[in-house]
């Protein structure tokens, strides 16, 4: 799980819903990002780039996207 990401995300005062249709070419269904952001699904580095930038993340794309596990 990305704890990082999801903790920007709510800092931001945003929502799976305000943040999927935005990522990637063509965005991403509620669903399927709710899976990346649980690694049940690969997230590409466009994807994750999109998602720093919707967010207004100051940490790197390393810090955000560190699994739990790695941080453990």
């Amino acid at each position: 799980m990305y704890r990082n990401a999801k903790a920007e995300m709510v800092r931001a005062g945003l929502t799976l819903a305000d943040v999927a249709p935005h990522l990637g070419d063509k965005g991403v269904t509620v669903a399927t990002l709710s899976q990346k952001l649980n690694e049940k699904y690969p997230m590409t580095v466009n994807e994750a780039k999109d998602f720093k930038r919707i967010v207004k993340s100051n940490l790197s794309l390393e810090e955000l996207f560190e699994s739990f596990e790695e941080a453990c």
